[in-house]
């Protein structure tokens, strides 16, 4: 029973991650670079704050205590992240929320379970936890292959004119290298939470740090994402400033009526808010797994965000036009998917 609450915690999570593009949509006259950033001081660097000073009791013991190294390293794969996490923000620009999250999502999903322990040697086949967490990662990149099927059909069988009006900047041959460059950098999020066991510690010990200090198992990855949200906060701030200076674009932040500067502050900060809650909610869910099956959690996580981004494009009309048989593929993808994250049960 506690496996399939972790599993809905982790919903409610993918379902806020899954919704964070659709307020920033609704940002006004800021060239990408500037909201991408403003959002990003939300998501990396206001809420993971925020939320532990409120649900870690002794926060500052636990990161006094926390070893240097583990800090360093869990700051450097944020920063590695980074880079999945700007160009995830593209991967969507030219292949919309659907097919965007869903191609970049299914690399992480399956980079970020199995890259540790298959650096680590660890042998999977040898325990039934293992097992399962392989056939759960195979299950879940076969649901997502199907859906980047149903997206190459949707693109074949959609006029120009269509695509254009779903997505303004539709790119398939280049959203999809770069959802693929999202998804692998995207997954050392997942490297910086748990370090690779017996080769580098990350936030792994500054787990041990909090749970030492009876912090609440639910709430014991929130001082993590201090710091590997830190790390992704700065490659996207250094790349955002960039592009400002090139596009001459940071006249957007003064260069707009007060109105249009209150709309794009309030949708970037509900945007950020609701990207930072999949990985709150994603600790909470992913404590109630059993011991050997955490691992799964980044998948199962994945396959969630990848299932609700589907049901916003289907509701943002990104699927118009494509016909019924574009359609019948991209459910029964979502519906692999959703079976991948039952082997919990198995």
């Amino acid at each position: 029973m506690s496996s399939f609450l972790g599993v809905i915690i982790m919903a409610i999570g993918s379902a806020c991650a899954a919704s964070f593009y659709v307020p920033i949509r609704r940002v006004k006259e800021w060239s990408w670079e500037s909201y991408w950033i403003v959002q990003g001081v939300v998501s990396w660097i206001l809420a993971p704050w925020i939320f532990a000073y409120f649900t870690v009791p002794h926060l500052g013991t636990i990161l006094q205590s926390s070893p240097n190294d583990a800090v360093c390293n869990t700051i450097l794969f944020g920063a590695l992240w980074g880079v999945g996490g700007l160009t995830f923000g593209l991967s969507m620009r030219f292949l919309g929320v659907a097919m965007g999250q869903s191609v970049a999502l299914g690399f992480c999903a399956a980079f970020g379970t199995l890259a540790a322990p298959m650096i680590a040697g660890s042998n999977l086949l040898g325990t039934h936890e293992g097992a399962m967490t392989l056939i759960g990662v195979s299950i879940c990149v076969a649901g997502i292959a199907i859906v980047g099927y149903a997206g190459a059909l949707r693109s074949r069988n959609m006029s120009v004119e269509d695509r254009k009006k779903a997505i303004s900047e539709f790119a398939l041959k280049k959203g999809l290298l770069i959802a693929i460059l999202a998804g692998v950098m995207s997954a050392c999020f997942s490297l910086g939470l748990t370090g690779i066991a017996g080769v580098m510690d990350a936030g792994n010990k500054i787990k041990e740090a909090a749970l030492a200090v009876d912090t609440d198992p639910l709430f014991a990855s929130n001082p993590i994402y201090l710091f590997v949200m830190f790390g992704g906060f700065l490659t996207n701030f250094v790349y955002c400033a960039y592009l400002n200076a090139k596009n001459k674009t940071f006249k957007d932040y003064a260069g707009v009526s007060g109105g249009v500067l209150g709309n794009n502050l309030f949708f970037c900060l509900l945007g950020g808010t609701l990207w930072y809650l999949q990985f709150f909610f994603f600790g909470m869910g992913q404590s109630k797994l059993p011991a050997g099956m955490v691992a799964l959690g980044w998948s199962i996580l994945m396959a969630l965000n990848i299932l609700f981004s589907n049901v916003w494009g289907i509701l943002l009309k990104e699927w118009k036009g494509s016909g019924a048989k574009t359609v019948a593929v991209l459910v029964v993808g979502l519906f692999v998917l959703v079976f991948s994250t039952f082997v919990l049960k198995l």
